[in-house]
């Protein structure tokens, strides 16, 4: 089921205005004249659209708010333009929904109430430690309502984390619909994920490389892990180091964290030390011959 403000990009608590200005972006970004012969983009552009032709009415919107895209079947089904009390209109609803009861001639429908998707973004480090969200949005009387929701540590881009009863309101005494956030985590300037892995790149003195020693990298957690670097490691050597990746879901256990070292060479070396370093050169090219 399509959710029309996560088409255009905004909160369910979102001003008319701001309604209004995520359209405009939007269509201008999808418009078919900006887009000729994509089809992708055509379809896009109709569903901002249908999103906002919805949202930009407040009658249209709050039905959507209570009965979500459902909201054209109450409309067609006739709440307010049928005979309540016709067998017709009675069959009519016991074809869609599956449920009737009858009541000296009348009925009475219960409906469940539909799922409400919301998007969140998180940072990476966020993602590791687990976090929590604070959402709000509007009760059918168009009162605010916020929750806070926690999302478990080691979530990637693409899960979605369901609070049950949050969602929209049902019909007759049915049952709310669940919430779900749509989690995309944001990308890191240290760290690539992959899956449960993690790879960084850090700098080292090329005499740390020449002769061995340690460096410092700062993880996820906020901590700081040693690394050995044994004499003579090539540039662009990759350490596996077991267990230091993104905890899995709901688990004890890590993936693991790739490092991978990368050479930093002395800038604007004197006299003296030019002069060491071709004496260097020298022995190591004797070395080989």
């Amino acid at each position: 089921m399509k959710d029309y403000y996560q088409v255009l990009g905004v909160s369910r608590t979102a001003s008319d205005e701001e309604i209004k200005q995520a359209y405009r972006r939007l269509a201008r970004k999808y418009h078919p004249d900006v887009n000729p012969g994509d089809p992708k983009a055509e379809a896009r552009f109709k569903e901002i659209n249908e999103a906002y032709q919805v949202l930009s009415d407040k009658e249209q919107r709050a039905k959507y708010d209570r009965f979500g895209s459902d909201f054209r079947r109450y409309e067609q089904t006739g709440f307010g333009g049928f005979d309540y009390g016709s067998q017709d209109f009675a069959d009519l609803f016991e074809t869609l929904f599956g449920q009737r009861r009858t009541t000296g001639g009348g009925f009475n429908v219960r409906l469940d109430g539909q799922d409400v998707e919301q998007p969140v973004e998180l940072t990476l480090e966020e993602a590791y430690n687990g976090t929590q969200r604070t959402v709000q949005f509007s009760n059918p009387n168009g009162t605010p309502r916020t929750i806070t929701v926690k999302i478990p540590a080691g979530i990637d881009t693409g899960k979605r984390v369901r609070v049950p009863g949050e969602g929209a309101p049902g019909l007759n005494g049915g049952r709310r619909g669940d919430l779900y956030l749509v989690v995309t985590v944001k990308p890191h300037e240290r760290f690539e994920r992959k899956g449960n892995d993690l790879h960084t790149t850090i700098p080292v003195s090329m005499y740390t490389l020449l002769l061995g020693g340690q460096t410092q990298i700062p993880l996820l957690s906020g901590k700081t892990l040693t690394l050995n670097i044994p004499p003579q490691t090539q540039n662009g050597r990759v350490f596996r180091i077991a267990g230091q990746g993104m905890p899995l879901m709901h688990s004890h256990q890590h993936g693991d964290l790739y490092v991978t070292v990368s050479a930093v060479l002395p800038t604007n070396l004197s006299p003296q030390a030019r002069k060491l370093v071709e004496e260097l050169q020298q022995l190591t090219e004797g070395d080989r011959r």
